[in-house]
């Protein structure tokens, strides 16, 4: 029993010190925004995607190797997304704005690496 406090506090600590660090990475979405935001499938927090990791993504998109969770080709890079906490699915920021269409979410099983 003790154990499973210990690693729900760590989980707790460890996504509270992401979404700190996150906040500096994305300064498109407001902080009150981004603590309500969550994916539209698995109810997951979505977190800013690094901008390393936005590139990885922009690379494989680039490549022609990125489809979204439909199957449609993703054929324009993102200048921001969101991902979830388990890492799985990233979502687009349009002009500011969340694409938080199960549609158009983007799985990263399919890259190389993981993000």
């Amino acid at each position: 029993m003790v154990s499973g406090l210990r690693e729900r506090r760590d989980d707790d600590s460890r996504l509270s010190s992401s979404l700190s660090q996150c906040r500096i990475l994305c300064m498109t979405i407001p902080d009150h925004l981004l603590d309500i935001l969550c994916c539209p499938v698995s109810h997951e927090p979505l977190l800013p995607l690094s901008r390393a990791k936005l590139k990885t993504l922009n690379q494989a998109i680039e490549g022609g190797d990125i489809q979204t969770v439909e199957h449609e080709p993703v054929t324009e890079t993102l200048s921001d997304a969101l991902i979830t906490r388990n890492h799985k699915v990233v979502y687009p920021i349009v002009d500011g704005i969340p694409v938080l269409l199960a549609e158009r979410g983007i799985g990263t099983t399919q890259l190389p690496e993981p993000l």
